[in-house]
């Protein structure tokens, strides 16, 4: 590797922060995969609502991680927090795979999220950053991709080895970002701060941030990208959650059940891609108002429990409108906002996003503790997917952070970034 080639380091830094990603989604997908498995573990007979709120707990910690996350980066620069929060959660799943009670499982999980929620943030940043203006989308997209490949993985393993290796076994799989990634990161990732000083960097910082929040207008996009971002989190965390145990629990077997996670989040990768290039065309506000239609189409063909094979096409829609979705809306808001507050606005926008993330999980294992139907959840997960189609409709088309409708480039004093238009 030569990461000092500038014609082709970015395609070494999208490797590398796919890589982490990919282990993120794992880390993250490997719990549903897994709860069949947890429901059945007697030695700590947990309620289906106990195990909803175990898994929420990871999901609550990227809430926070993703807002300080966010937020310290654009001050201290991208490689420290990537480099940090690899590391965190990596090691946080050694915790979490070892945790000898329920109590201190959802108490690592949500260590572990506070990784898991700041890499994604800081890893957009940098893809958007080194890459060109032309292929932004794309790249980011196929960095973001491997969040459904991950869980891909997760419940392929589970199908494969989960027998052998258990719950805690797949868990502990999570950590080998610490020798697979982290080496790699440290050489390739580049710092791509553009202060010139310290002191002028803080002062671009504070300044681009009251901007982000100064005006009603401002105030109003960064709402909304935070409202359509609950919503995709919801769905994502919520069908990666609670899809194998529905799915048992309608009849099929459990390596059934995992068989139609691996289709979701299949869906999702093809979703996710097929969705930058109709962004690079479209826009992404157009594309990502149709997805969410199309999760809510699709969710609600699973609740009529089609046939086995429809319902495997039905399902792989569900992961492009619902995962698929969300790389979406990454790209959205972070071809939004100039460089100087693009992973301010992402960890804002993603950390309330994570609520959703928090909620899904939670509120699925209520509406199943509490006799819920699959027809009911699904509507109710419905519902949400049209929230957050509007919320993206709603979205004001112009750029943001003083260019106009027109503007398509930054000043040199925005540090050269490219401020997409929001169509």
């Amino acid at each position: 590797m030569h990461p000092h080639d500038h014609s082709n380091r970015r395609f070494f830094v999208v490797a590398v922060c796919f890589a982490a990603i990919v282990f993120d989604g794992y880390d993250l997908i490997v719990y549903g995969s897994t709860l069949p498995a947890l429901l059945d573990y007697d030695a700590w007979s947990l309620s289906k609502q106990q195990a909803g709120a175990i898994g929420s707990y990871a999901l609550l910690g990227m809430f926070f991680g993703a807002i300080l996350a966010g937020t310290l980066t654009d001050r201290f620069g991208r490689r420290r927090l990537f480099m940090a929060c690899l590391i965190w959660y990596s090691v946080a799943m050694i915790a979490v795979a070892l945790a000898p009670t329920p109590e201190l499982l959802g108490v690592f999980r949500f260590l572990a999220g506070l990784g898991f929620g700041g890499v994604a943030p800081v890893a957009i940043a940098l893809v958007v950053e080194v890459a060109r203006p032309q292929e932004r989308n794309l790249l980011n997209a196929l960095m973001l991709c491997g969040l459904p490949v991950g869980g891909v993985i997760a419940a392929v393993f589970a199908l494969t080895w989960g027998d052998d290796l258990g719950f805690r076994g797949l868990w502990a799989l999570g950590a080998s970002a610490l020798v697979l990634v982290v080496p790699v990161a440290w050489r390739v990732i580049p710092e791509t701060t553009h202060a010139a000083t310290a002191a002028t960097a803080e002062g671009n910082h504070r300044g681009a941030l009251r901007e982000l929040v100064g005006s009603r207008r401002a105030a109003l996009t960064l709402c909304l990208f935070a409202a359509a971002n609950f919503a995709g989190f919801l769905l994502v965390f919520g069908l990666n959650t609670w899809l194998p145990e529905l799915m048992r629990t309608a009849g099929y077997s459990v390596g059934s059940a995992l068989t139609f996670q691996v289709l979701l989040n299949a869906g999702a990768i093809v979703g996710g891609l097929a969705g930058a290039a109709l962004a690079d065309r479209f826009g992404n506000r157009t594309v990502a108002a149709g997805y969410f239609v199309v999760a809510s189409v699709a969710i609600a063909g699973m609740a009529m429990t089609p046939s086995t094979t429809v319902m495997y096409f039905v399902v792989v829609l569900a992961g492009a409108g619902s995962i698929g979705t969300q790389i979406v809306l990454f790209g959205y808001v972070a071809t939004h906002y100039p460089i100087q507050v693009r992973a301010s606005a992402l960890g804002i926008t993603t950390g309330v996003g994570r609520l959703g993330a928090v909620t899904g999980p939670l509120a699925g294992g209520v509406l199943l503790g509490a006799g819920a139907t699959f027809g009911g959840i699904a509507v109710a997960f419905g519902v949400v997917a049209l929230i957050g189609g509007i919320a993206c409709l709603t979205v004001p088309r112009a750029a943001t952070m003083g260019a106009s409708p027109t503007e398509d480039r930054a000043t040199p004093a925005q540090g050269g970034s490219v401020v997409t238009r929001s169509r």
